[in-house]
């Protein structure tokens, strides 16, 4: 068995629960690019591979995950994970969901090359659905990471084998989302995906800064504990270098110290950052 996640917070929850029940033993494998943001043209193809690459190098320029556009080859990924289906037949994939954009694009992405595979992968997609927190409240995860482990023992009786109909409209749901090419995508319910401009953040992300300086983490940390709908902290970064290109947000310090030297201001803010 080899179980297939999205979120690298994901890995440790699934081995947790692995050991808890000896019949989920397997290997994990973490898929590692988020395909709800970036250009998805020709994504199987060595130009749009390469302009989704080159891409996610200027959003993490500066970033503390430079060294991630090296390491995150989904590619290879996938490349070894065909090879060992291949030398063992007995062997299936379970693709553990959560209700998120990251997670669902994640999964038409993988989807879209398993056509030969029909009958060795399960999918649990745990949508809408309600599981207990550590004090015993019913809550509806988004991430299978705010599930508790022993909670999973309860998830995998919704495994369920990949559909004949799955596999014939994912791949083709699927390739319409990546002719479309917007840079931002959001999942709408289910698995509709719906795509957006890349700009479709700017308006909440600019509403969530205080008029006066602040340190950029400081400034990240609060975007991320109230936006609506969740993305990741370097793709907010490359939206707010586009604010201040556009006249609308001012930086000041030096990018090649990384993020911890910059500061963040709104025209006609203070510009030293008060102490709270």
């Amino acid at each position: 068995m080899i179980h297939l996640v999205f979120n690298t917070a994901d890995i440790a929850a699934i081995e947790a629960a692995i050991e808890l029940d000896d019949s989920l033993a397997g290997k994990v494998i973490e898929i590692k690019d988020d395909y709800a943001v970036g250009p998805l043209m020709d994504i199987y193809e060595t130009e749009g591979f390469q302009a989704r690459r080159d891409w996610w190098a200027t959003v993490l320029e500066y970033s503390p995950y430079e060294e991630q556009l090296n390491i995150v080859d989904d590619k290879l990924t996938m490349h070894h994970l065909f090879n060992e289906l291949n030398h063992d037949e007995n062997q299936e994939i379970w693709i553990w969901m959560g209700q998120n954009v990251h997670d669902v694009c994640g999964y038409y992405w993988v989807m879209s090359q398993c056509k030969e595979l029909q009958g060795r992968i399960q999918v649990l997609y745990l949508n809408n659905l309600p599981f207990l927190n550590e004090k015993g409240q019913l809550f509806y995860p988004s991430y299978l990471s705010q599930i508790q482990p022993k909670e999973f023992l309860k998830a995998k009786k919704l495994a369920r084998p990949i559909t004949l109909s799955e596999f014939e409209l994912d791949p083709d749901e699927w390739k319409k989302i990546c002719q479309e090419n917007y840079g931002v995508r959001f999942l709408e319910g289910g698995k509709k995906i719906v795509s957006v401009d890349i700009s479709y953040y700017d308006k909440e992300i600019l509403s969530l800064l205080t008029k006066n300086a602040q340190k950029l983490p400081s400034a990240i940390s609060n975007i991320l504990s109230k936006m609506k709908v969740k993305t990741g902290d370097a793709f907010i970064v490359s939206r707010l270098k586009v604010l201040a290109e556009q006249g609308k947000i001012i930086f000041n310090g030096d990018w090649e110290k990384g993020w911890k030297d910059m500061v963040i201001q709104m025209p006609g803010g203070l510009a030293t950052i008060v102490e709270a």
